[in-house]
């Protein structure tokens, strides 16, 4: 490379992010645009601008000035000497309502040409004027998003500092991509694309009036309209928030509530006369003035003592419920009049009313809460089941809420989940929303919550932290017995790959009772023989070959090994996993032994210590796919699902453990399905059959995926593959399109998985 070409690609726009400079960028309208009145109207659908100008390839922040009726999405697209595409592009932002100035980071891929810039593919009219682009760097990125979580949740000087000496901390050791996983990971912010692009999607959901009608009339033709009692324990909240958070029930479309607040002796005065006000405008709510403070437990406890609703629902004194809350959990109650917790989605509010970290949650995954608090905001329960397991417990304060929904949820199995944004979580210092630091104490109380639960239900098992992420945990489920398992290695050829397999499963697993059967799918190398003879000869009780010479089928090989196994447990295993984690197989036992689980899956990574696997996704990129796929190891996943062990729909065969009679119970794997989908079509049986599938990420190997089979590259194998997308598409149509494990809000775009779904 010419010093010329070096200055231009590299020098010249490190140095001008370094010195942050600034651009201003004409546009030039190439399609279905017209300028009217000093507006943009798109004539088409397929609006578009030129960007010309000077910019720089990497991070730039790109501002302009916009104001429209509507909102219309922004797409990029660059050209990097091969013309524009739909492959090369990104919706980066949008035009919201209204006249606003606007900023948001973009990047521009190396060796970019031209950059086109669409407003979406409606007819609108619009302003978008000023637009200017300012390189910037990531280090810049990082110092700017720590200063914006700062801000935003309006973090203590303490809590503030620990956050910034962890992050320069990170940065020296792991660098800057590490850095900006974890940050997000330590302050609970779990950002899903731009802010812009959560901004733009909450304006695309924003109730009309002519959908606020329609949802009157809907409440005014339901046959069941149960009394809900909102409950909500008060101690010397500011007025503001307060006022926020008793307006929010008022304003809601469903009327037949209960507003249940007991004050737990709060010493501020405007206390008193704001619920005093309140009381006297809305017979409807209930005021409870404590003589002594017993913090929140007790004083939920007085507000549920007057709570005389079929269903009660939890709401913090600083929060906010959307307008639509109870009708939303009524209308679900409507078509499931057997509920007893129903729990809906979250996302979290500033102090300046900017809504931000959206949580869509699964529906009921019994692992995930004995992992974490995750139903959370806003969940109703009905009372007498409340009643029945004595209401919110003293000493469990700060998890209080989590050691309810662990307790009523063990009376029923009617659990059920909206797939809505119906809370507002206030980010303020006092609130556990500002962060998991701004509270440890809450921590030690999951813990405390978790323990009961495991000595309640007669688990053997023992609670673990997870370092460096509070109010997170891992259930370490007790070995009985100590089975033998059966691990059933496929393989042809390629011997190297398989001797580095066995190599680390012996030097490394600290399980004893286990049994290999190497199944030969017709080797002939003369090196991968003297493997064979290598471990059969160094191992002969534990290592036996299986010789199967047919076409390759995944499935049949499985089927027909399994037969040969002497183990009670199976472990599926390909040849190019590596052993990393010594308790690879205590771990994933644990969860096996359990008679309501079906398939265990672990962690898989890349040699670049990249996830390739944690948990599959139905209809992710088509039928279905890997999820967090290329996120760094050091990432916490989606407000930490690469962190604890949760149920999925599907683990991969790559690494999977299942008692070897629930294998033959679902007939193992479907031989029509012979090299792609077996493995998800294997774990949508159990999940039929009413088992439960776990993703257990404190298992960790390393996979060095499909080095054996090799691409589709061949008329036979692209014939092959679409005949089993057919049968994929034929069997599981229905949780193809909804997997229960992953929100109907989030993208199936493939590798995109737990972004946003603008749609």
């Amino acid at each position: 490379m010419s010093i010329r070409s070096k200055w231009k690609s590299r020098i010249e726009p490190a140095l001008a992010g370094l010195l942050g400079i600034k651009t201003r960028a004409r546009l030039k309208p190439i399609s279905h645009l017209e300028m009217k009145n000093e507006k943009w109207i798109s004539t088409g659908n397929d609006p578009s601008f030129l960007v010309t100008g000077r910019y720089f390839p990497g991070w730039n922040k790109i501002k302009w000035e916009s104001e429209s009726k509507s909102v219309i999405p922004l797409k990029m697209y660059w050209d990097q000497g091969n013309g524009f595409s739909e492959s090369k592009s990104l919706t980066f932002s949008s035009i919201p309502k209204g006249f606003v100035k606007r900023e948001v980071t973009v990047y521009i891929p190396p060796g970019t040409q031209n950059l086109r810039i669409d407003p979406g593919e409606d007819e609108a009219e619009f302003m978008f004027t000023n637009v200017r682009l300012k390189k910037t760097t990531r280090i810049k990125m990082v110092l700017g998003f720590a200063w914006e979580i700062i801000h935003r949740k309006g973090l203590t000087n303490q809590v503030t500092l620990q956050l910034l000496k962890k992050g320069f901390q990170t940065l020296r050791t792991s660098g800057l991509k590490a850095t900006w996983s974890k940050f997000k990971a330590y302050t609970g912010h779990q950002a899903i694309g731009s802010t812009g692009s959560y901004e733009s999607w909450v304006a695309n959901q924003a109730l009309t009036s002519i959908d606020i009608k329609r949802i009157k009339d809907e409440i005014v033709r339901m046959t069941y309209k149960p009394l809900i009692s909102i409950i909500v324990p008060v101690y010397n909240v500011e007025e503001k928030w307060l006022r926020l958070c008793i307006d929010s029930v008022i304003n809601q479309l469903y009327p037949n509530w209960e507003l249940c607040i007991a004050d737990d002796a709060s010493d501020k005065p405007h206390i008193k006369k704001v619920l005093n006000e309140y009381a006297q405008k809305d017979s409807r709510i209930k005021i409870v003035f404590r003589d002594e403070n017993g913090h929140i437990s007790e004083s939920s406890n007085s507000a549920l003592d007057v709570a005389t609703g079929e269903y009660i629902g939890l709401l913090d004194h600083d929060d906010e419920l959307t307008i639509n809350a109870l009708y939303e959990n009524v209308k679900l109650l409507n078509q499931h009049p057997e509920a007893d917790i129903v729990y809906s989605d979250e996302d979290k509010i500033s102090e300046e009313g900017v809504r931000h970290s959206p949580y869509f949650k699964p529906d009921w995954s019994p692992d995930l809460l004995l992992s974490q608090m995750y139903t959370c905001h806003f969940s109703i329960y009905r009372k007498s089941l409340v009643d029945q397991v004595g209401g919110f417990r003293k000493g469990y304060e700060g998890s209080q809420d989590y050691d309810l929904v662990l307790r009523v949820s063990e009376l029923t199995e009617k659990i059920y989940h909206i797939p809505k944004i119906l809370y507002h979580w206030r980010t303020i210092p006092e609130s556990t929303a500002s962060g998991a630091g701004a509270k440890n104490y809450t921590h030690y109380a999951g813990i405390k919550a978790l323990k009961d639960t495991i000595q309640r239900r007669g688990m053997d098992a023992e609670v673990r932290e997870i370092e460096e992420h509070p109010n997170m945990y891992r259930l370490h489920y007790n070995i009985v017995k100590e089975p033998l398992v059966t691990i059933i290695i496929p393989t042809k050829n390629l011997g190297e790959i398989l001797d580095n397999c066995l190599s680390s499963i012996f030097a490394l697993t600290t399980y004893n009772r286990f049994e290999i059967l190497i199944v030969d799918n017709g080797s002939r190398e003369r090196d991968t023989l003297d493997i064979f003879d290598k471990w059969t000869n160094g191992y002969p009780e534990q290592v036996k070959i299986v010789e199967i010479d047919i076409p390759f089928n995944y499935s049949k090989l499985n089927n027909l090994a399994v037969q040969e196994a002497k183990g009670e447990y199976l472990v599926l295993l390909n040849n190019d996993i590596e052993i990393i984690s010594p308790n690879w197989i205590n771990d994933m036992l644990g969860f096996a032994q359990r008679k309501n689980t079906g398939a265990v899956g672990a962690k898989l990574l890349y040699p670049d210590n990249t996830i390739q696997h944690s948990g599959v996704i139905m209809g992710l990129g088509g039928i279905a796919g890997h999820a967090f796929r290329t996120l760094p190891i050091s990432d916490a996943g989606y407000f930490g699902a690469l962190l604890v062990n949760r149920n999925c729909a599907v683990v991969t065969a790559a690494c999977l453990m299942i008692e070897k009679a629930k294998y033959l119970e679902v007939e193992g794997m479907e031989e029509q399905l012979s090299v792609a989908f077996n493995d998800v079509d294997f774990c949508l049986k159990l999940l039929k059959k009413g088992y439960q599938n776990v993703c257990v990420n404190s298992v960790q190997l390393y996979h060095y995926e499909s080095k054996t089979r090799g691409a589709e590259d061949t008329k036979e194998k692209q014939e092959r593959f679409r005949r089993e997308i057919e049968f994929m598409e034929e069997r599981w149509a229905e949780i193809i399109k909804k997997d229960p494990y992953y929100n109907d809000n989030l993208s199936l775009k493939s590798d995109m998985s737990y972004s946003l779904n603008m749609h």
